[in-house]
């Protein structure tokens, strides 16, 4: 097999691990195409804890997993697409913000806010994005509404695609195989163009 273009760092939400559907479903939509695919977990959930470590600690563990994956993939860092589901996009998109390079992100239910609690904003960082990026959630999602979700991504100064599943809710139950072909059709382009 060739080498490949491009890659792919995925990372849960915060109840789940690696193997958690919707990942393994991207992973099977993008990498025939040719996209390395890495799908990691967070430290507490290889510890065996089921309460999220730290920002700074999943921060960390984020920019460990790039990099490996980038090294294993034979790519520079901005050959890598970060993302992820609920948690673990929002983890990526804060490295990215941080200055951590990448291709593009990759953010399936993003939590912009807890259910409930709309004043409790997590996109304080979205103004220092400066790769495309895709969301892709639930209309229903209670942890942000369509609308909030476009206010909030409308600070990205780069290009954000949307994506809606009609009637879904944040867990995007039995909407895998969509999420993983908005996914593939966004990212493929992107992830197979000239480096």
């Amino acid at each position: 097999m060739s080498a490949p273009r491009a890659a792919l760092l995925l990372a849960p939400g915060a109840g789940a691990g690696r193997d958690q559907p919707s990942l393994v479903a991207i992973e099977d939509a993008v990498a025939p195409a040719g996209v390395a695919v890495e799908r990691m977990d967070f430290p507490y959930r290889l510890a065996g804890r089921r309460s999220p470590d730290r920002p700074p600690v999943l921060l960390a563990a984020v920019v460990d997993a790039a990099g490996r994956l980038a090294g294993r993939a034979g790519l520079p860092p901005v050959r890598v697409a970060l993302g992820g589901r609920s948690m673990g996009g929002r983890i990526c998109s804060m490295a990215a913000a941080d200055g951590l390079a990448c291709l593009a992100l990759v953010l399936v239910a993003y939590p912009l806010h807890p259910p409930g609690r709309p004043e409790k904003r997590r996109d304080g960082h979205f103004g220092d994005l400066a790769v495309p990026c895709l969301f892709v959630s639930g209309t229903k999602d209670a942890f942000a509404t369509p609308a909030e979700l476009e206010a909030a991504t409308a600070t990205i100064p780069t290009p954000v695609t949307h994506l809606w599943l009609d009637g879904a809710d944040h867990s995007l139950r039995r909407r895998d195989p969509a999420v993983a072909a908005a996914v593939a059709h966004w990212l493929l382009p992107l992830a197979l163009s000239s480096t």
